[in-house]
């Protein structure tokens, strides 16, 4: 029986002999409300490859893609390989943390027993299946709930700030959706680069970003930023929908412009196409415009780890879930509550 034929099995799958079980968020379909997708059931526990890793999940994190992957949109993303017509993976899940349960024979970075966190797929669950090149050691100083925050949203915000901004010490930095997921590491990340950082937010998340060390806070709601009145050598826009016209005003004329995702509601471009235009203006104007499409490694987390040891950054979290309620959690996130990050524990 293969692992497809588990997931989806609607047979208790504590009547399947021989096969370990556990509790999982399933979902067999794409759809945009959680509560409609998303159940808790007890399925087949996954096997491992010669080169797989078996994860004791311990906590896991909600971020903005994890809608995405849920809904299966833009329908690119599809193609992409996240499943054509209904998911491949169990669950939207991807960030985790935990305990390294059991490694295939070809495993040689991780033994059993080691703490670790990083991304993989269907991490709503209590085991999980990860690969040896996107997973690390678990910062030692922090917990499952805080480590489960970072990967994914960590590993984007320090690409666009370290690979795509180039940011150095010095430099004026502006950060659009500094509370979300991905901007609360940006801002700290920003900081650590020695940048002069300001954050943009509604009112109500205004003092999460002061606390993450932005030496300016925009109040969306009372001052646009992008009016040109300031200019800044790099902006970081995480998830906006201004035009590319207003985030080239507020540049400098040989600023960096970095714009990660979109969220316009369409089906087939889904926000991104801003970061098409921008790519495609970028070599005919001073600025460098560009977006982002972050990659998931080992490296990348080593970095964070380091940053996150030595007390550089730290997870915001926002409020944290029991598995079982992970539709919620995905709907106060969508819903825009969420200041920082939401996890969910196990």
């Amino acid at each position: 029986m293969t692992r497809a034929t588990l997931r989806r099995s609607t047979e208790p799958a504590h009547d399947i002999p021989g096969v370990g079980t556990m509790k999982a968020i399933v979902q067999d379909e794409y759809g945009s409300a959680p509560e409609d997708v998303l159940r808790l059931a007890e399925v087949a526990r996954p096997s491992i490859g010669d080169d797989g890793i078996l994860v004791r999940v311990r906590a896991a994190s909600v971020d903005r893609g994890t809608w995405h992957v849920m809904a299966g949109l833009p329908y690119p993303m599809r193609l992409a390989g996240f499943g054509l017509r209904r998911p491949k993976a169990l669950n939207p899940g991807r960030s985790v943390a935990g305990t390294v349960e059991s490694v295939g024979k070809d495993v040689t970075a991780f033994k059993p027993g080691d703490e670790v966190y990083g991304a993989a797929e269907g991490v709503f669950a209590e085991y999980a299946v990860a690969e040896a090149k996107r997973l690390a050691l678990k910062p030692a100083n922090l917990s499952f709930e805080q480590a489960a925050a970072v990967p994914i949203s960590g590993m984007t915000a320090l690409q666009a700030v370290r690979d795509q901004a180039k940011v150095e010490a010095g430099q004026k930095v502006l950060i659009i959706g500094a509370s979300g997921g991905v901007g609360t590491f940006a801002v700290q990340i920003a900081k650590a680069y020695g940048a002069e950082v300001t954050g943009v937010s509604s009112t109500a998340k205004v003092d999460l970003v002061r606390a993450l060390g932005a030496d300016h806070v925009v109040d969306y709601s009372q001052e646009d930023p992008s009016d040109g009145e300031h200019r800044y050598d790099a902006i970081l826009d995480m998830g906006g929908n201004r035009r590319l016209s207003q985030l080239r005003r507020a540049l400098t004329p040989g600023g960096r412009l970095v714009i990660v995702g979109g969220e316009n509601g369409g089906r087939w471009i889904g926000g991104f196409d801003r970061g098409i235009r921008a790519q495609l203006l970028s070599p005919f104007v001073g600025q460098k415009l560009g977006s982002l499409m972050a990659s998931e490694n080992s490296e990348d987390l080593m970095v964070l780890r380091d940053l996150l040891e030595a007390g550089t950054i730290t997870s915001a979290i926002d409020r944290t879930y029991p598995l079982a309620d992970v539709p919620a959690a995905i709907r106060h996130l969508i819903d825009g509550h969420a200041r920082g990050k939401v996890v969910i524990t196990v």
